[in-house]
């Protein structure tokens, strides 16, 4: 009997594997590495009189450059200090730089050019990456008492009762990604 095949990313993408919601670092890393493995792909496949492998670069290109427009989008209306100050401005510059030499490698596709804005987006993924894995998401923490008071079916502080066995049980919260997040998407996590 067949099995089904396992299909993950979203129908029509063209990705095989996309990260999970709930680390929006850890989507920013993936979505960064994949542009810079298409955009290496593509320019490794271009000739000089090839124009079809012309246009798939531009392709990824644009790609990229959409990817980077949402980031310098996103940088210039966060107001809340969740980025830290010079870390904005150092990235709304690299954004400001990334657009300039998007334009220019549109025009004239050469694979160094292409290669560029490829360690670009690998070395901010890695940064990203180790931001994981140096400062996981606290875990909420329950506090012991109460954690007690539910194993005996007692009221809560605020007057809510546990509800004994017949009580709906929480649910899980969406859990992050591994901290050892490899740098190549090609496997589920």
């Amino acid at each position: 009997m067949n099995s089904p095949k396992k299909t993950s990313g979203y129908p029509g993408s063209g990705y095989g594997n996309v990260p999970n919601s709930g680390n929006p670092r850890y989507t920013e890393a993936w979505a960064l590495i994949e542009a810079a493995r298409r955009m290496s792909d593509a320019a490794d496949k271009q000739t000089v009189d090839d124009k079809a492998a012309r246009d798939l670069v531009r392709e990824t290109l644009r790609l990229n450059w959409r990817l980077w427009t949402i980031f310098q989008t996103e940088l210039s209306l966060e107001d809340d200090g969740a980025v830290p100050v010079e870390i904005r401005q150092n990235m709304l510059s690299l954004c400001n730089f990334v657009d300039k030499h998007t334009v220019e490698t549109i025009s004239s596709p050469h694979p160094e050019k292409v290669m560029v804005l490829v360690e670009i987006n690998r070395n901010i993924a890695s940064g990203l990456l180790d931001s994981i894995r140096n400062n996981p998401a606290p875990k909420e923490p329950q506090p012991q008492e109460a954690q007690a008071q539910e194993e005996r079916n007692e009221p809560l502080p605020n007057g809510q009762s546990t509800g004994g066995d017949d009580a709906p049980k929480p649910t899980a919260k969406a859990k992050t990604p591994p901290l050892a997040a490899p740098l190549s998407f090609d496997e589920d996590i």
